[in-house]
């Protein structure tokens, strides 16, 4: 059995990792640290684990995490994973880690988003990022995985066939995007409230949000270029799910239409477990990907324009659940053992 330990226990993605974790049949969790007041039975924070697991969540301590783990998820607000990461890697330790840390390879733009100087620059170029749709292959052999954000990985995912085979006008993405309010984190912040949240929408972080570098980084890899998106987020009055509605010009001359797009895209995902094309006239429903690990993509063509719609769990294949499937990735499991 692997040694699994969490830091960061008690955030939404924490306690979502807990809840697949203890359904996965070659791991145990031997860990559970978080930034709290004091120690405290995780079944007791969360009643649900009562009988499941009832091991003691106490402050990150380095040396109790390196001993008592082979495996660690870091589940930490961004900034903070840098600081652990070296000794954990020093210790031998895999890592994959779900902040922002490790995702951004220019440290300018990481520092322009989140504030704060980079502090752990020489882990960075070995960094795999962990869109296993993408780079399953270098995340096989990795020792430290930047799990994506839960935007990109929506996004990502519903315009890598188009980018990839240069098949629209890369210079023209448009991704109108809504997440549920668990995308924010636990946190105690007044715009959160169940009476400021519910029954109203709204935009926020027009083109601003600190997830556009991030994309933008990925499609541009994709395209053999740079390329910029115009990337407006809204808060939805749920607790979780993405649903993003991308517009993208067509190529002028381009022989991709129609059938041609849909058989890309078929083409392309055709092996991954985790991504489901949705039939002609179909579109993805957040309903349809609340609780589980698959990404939906619907695709519409007009005159001029392709749309793609695609849907994750901003919990689960936004955070979680594709950590879990990077884990079985580094560790040699089936990828779909405890997601299905």
């Amino acid at each position: 059995m692997l040694k699994v330990g969490i830091v960061g226990a008690t955030g939404y993605a924490g306690e979502e990792l807990i809840d697949i974790l203890l359904g996965h049949p070659y791991v145990k969790i031997t860990h559970l640290s978080a930034k709290i007041d004091r120690a405290l039975a995780i079944s007791e924070m969360f009643p649900r684990f009562k009988g499941r697991i009832d091991l003691i969540c106490s402050q990150p301590q380095i040396k109790k995490v390196v001993s008592e783990s082979e495996f660690i998820f870091l589940a930490l607000p961004h900034t903070i994973s840098m600081e652990l990461v070296p000794e954990l890697l020093g210790a031998g330790k895999r890592v994959v880690d779900l902040s922002a840390d490790y995702r951004l390879k220019d440290t300018k733009i990481y520092e322009e988003f989140y504030k704060l100087k980079h502090k752990d620059k020489a882990h960075l170029g070995q960094a795999v990022y962990g869109l296993p749709e993408l780079y399953r292959l270098k995340i096989k052999n990795a020792k430290l995985v930047a799990n994506p954000g839960c935007y990109p990985t929506c996004a990502i995912l519903a315009l890598a066939p188009l980018v990839a085979f240069g098949c629209a006008d890369i210079n023209t993405v448009i991704i109108d995007a809504k997440s549920g309010a668990t995308g924010a984190g636990r946190k105690a912040v007044e715009q959160l409230l169940f009476s400021e949240i519910n029954e109203d929408f709204k935009a926020y972080k027009v083109n601003t949000h600190q997830h556009m570098p991030e994309i933008e980084q990925e499609l541009s890899k994709l395209a053999g270029k740079k390329l910029k998106v115009t990337f407006v987020p809204h808060l939805l009055p749920i607790n979780r799910g993405i649903l993003e509605t991308i517009y993208i010009k067509k190529n002028k001359g381009s022989r991709v239409s129609g059938k041609n797009i849909a058989a890309l895209y078929k083409k392309f995902y055709k092996k991954e477990p985790f991504v489901r094309m949705k039939e002609e006239g179909l579109f993805p429903n957040i309903k349809d990907v609340a609780k589980n690990n698959f990404c939906d993509i619907g695709i519409r063509e007009t005159e001029n324009d392709i749309i793609i719609i695609a849907a994750i769990d901003n919990l689960i294949k936004g955070a979680s659940g594709q950590a879990v499937q990077n884990m079985n990735i580094m560790c040699g499991f089936d990828e779909s053992t405890s997601l299905l």
